[in-house]
């Protein structure tokens, strides 16, 4: 049996035998590197990612492994959008996700380059759906087009998925994704839900999520219950 160390060691091994990730090392590692040393993000860290659809950002939050609090590293614009605020219901209804997700596919051979999956639909999006089949493969991915993903282009999940595998490798098993439709404000919130009626039970599930990582940059603990997401402060 492999100790922990080798086991993680080996994510990044096999990760490097693929030739957009090599590339992606070769072409971007030196300068995050760098930007991760002005921001005083040493060796092994955590990653946490946000995105909010209204506004069109993904934003990567990082810590030291020792440390509690998040920082904000990087934000990126999506490259296309699909869809409407709301969550996603069905296949085929091109809508993006919104809730609290992980990562839990490392796609190195990408039809959009490189892809980080998500782990849609969880128990919250199977209950919403009742008999429709909610769809499946989300992901963070390259390229310029979406049918209810988030694209950042090939340049940008080049440096997004080379944060995610240094996390992985570093013993980061879980890297949490959350999908907001806007920044969940109360003032964004009675704006939207003006437009999005049916959405205001759901999204004020949300809000506290949002609102507990604003006031402290740590993450709440989230669990699913009976179709809701249960907000642990």
């Amino acid at each position: 049996m492999s100790t922990p160390t080798l086991a993680q060691s080996s994510f990044k091994e096999q990760q490097l035998k693929f030739e957009r990730v090599r590339t992606a090392y070769d072409q971007k590692w030196d300068i995050l590197k760098k930007e991760l040393s002005k921001e005083n993000i040493n060796g092994a860290f955590n990653m946490y990612i946000t995105a909010y659809k209204s506004e069109g950002k993904l934003e990567i939050w990082l810590k030291n492994k020792p440390q509690k609090k998040y920082k904000l590293f990087k934000t990126y614009n999506f490259s296309a959008h699909s869809g409407t605020l709301g969550p996603k219901v069905k296949q085929g209804d091109l809508q993006t996700p919104e809730g609290f997700y992980n990562i839990n596919v490392f796609n190195p051979k990408s039809n959009y380059y490189l892809s980080l999956g998500i782990n849609y639909p969880n128990n919250v999006d199977l209950l919403r759906s009742g008999r429709e089949n909610p769809g499946n493969d989300i992901y963070i991915h390259g390229d310029q087009v979406t049918i209810g993903c988030i694209p950042l282009t090939d340049e940008k999940i080049k440096e997004v998925y080379l944060l995610a595998v240094e996390a992985r490798s570093n013993g980061q098993e879980h890297i949490p994704v959350h999908i907001f439709p806007f920044k969940m404000t109360e003032a964004n919130l009675r704006k939207y839900t003006i437009q999005y009626p049916k959405q205001i039970a759901f999204w004020k599930n949300l809000q506290p999520g949002y609102t507990y990582f604003e006031k402290h940059n740590t993450l709440p603990s989230i669990d699913q219950e009976k179709g809701s997401y249960l907000i642990k402060k």
